[in-house]
């Protein structure tokens, strides 16, 4: 399980840098929040917790303290320019040598490979984002926000500037698509009663809650993490959803769900 900490720039009360009718923190998060989807929803053994899930106030110590504290493999934090330039650039610690700029050159060169930003470099500075996580950090600057032609480009394009740092990741980490098979070979194409679903390319997903109001799915979900549960929360048919597992085949979603309801929790599968 790849354990990856995704930090939106900003919020709250800071809004990080303002453009063309566009506020950092609230395109960073947009990023962030795709990132973690595709990710969740693609993709096989990865967990994702996030610095933030809404416009709040957090402080770069509170950031890089909850990266530490949950063992994070991987710290990605993302954001956007200001300053009269133009393009995509990245950075890491100075002189912190691979794997950290080999993730680096992975993550850059696939966000470039999706989006039409200039090529800035790959860079290294002493953030405070990149010195005091424990694990490989990286550091983007997705555009420049006071540049018109950067910010037409981030009002069209976060799909695929999310994408980009996904395939980053997923050359990273190695990470495997979300197992699929070919339907059932038999005359009743599949939906014999011993069909456990693997077989549809359908997602089962583990999730202990759905509410209407974020605040109650983050205590929930702060209650899994309390119990070394991977949970994250995400909105979807205007409800926020608390997942601990997503699975290609039933049976593991319903053995996992099964420990889970052990641990306490109410669990249900759902499959899409």
């Amino acid at each position: 399980m790849v354990k990856i900490f995704i930090d939106p720039g900003h919020g709250g009360s800071d809004s990080g840098a303002v453009g063309n009718g566009l506020q950092e923190k609230n395109v960073t998060l947009q990023i962030a929040r795709r990132v973690r989807s595709i990710l969740l929803k693609e993709y096989e053994d990865v967990s994702i917790r996030m610095s933030r899930t809404g416009d709040q106030t957090v402080s770069l110590s509170q950031r890089t303290n909850a990266a530490n504290s949950w063992g994070a493999d991987f710290f990605l934090s993302i954001h956007i320019n200001a300053g009269g330039g133009r393009g995509f650039e990245s950075y890491v610690y100075p002189n912190v040598g691979r794997p950290t700029t080999t993730y680096q050159s992975y993550i850059h060169s696939e966000v470039l490979k999706q989006v039409n930003f200039q090529d800035r470099g790959k860079k290294q500075s002493n953030f405070h984002v990149l010195r005091e996580t424990n694990m490989d950090a990286i550091l983007t600057e997705n555009g420049f926000i006071d540049n018109s032609s950067d910010a037409s480009i981030l009002k069209s394009n976060v799909e695929k500037i999310a994408r980009g740092h996904v395939n980053g990741l997923v050359r990273a980490f190695k990470l495997k698509k979300t197992a699929t098979q070919a339907p059932d070979s038999d005359s009743d194409s599949g939906s014999r009663a011993g069909n456990t679903g693997s077989q549809t390319g359908k997602l089962f997903r583990v999730q202990i809650g759905a509410f209407q109001e974020e605040s109650n799915a983050n205590r929930l979900a702060r209650r899994a993490r309390e119990k070394q549960l991977p949970t994250y929360v995400f909105e979807d048919d205007g409800l926020f959803r608390v997942q601990i597992g997503a699975f290609s085949d039933r049976k593991r979603a319903e053995e996992y769900a099964d420990r889970v309801r052990n641990a306490g929790f109410n669990v249900f599968i759902r499959q899409d």
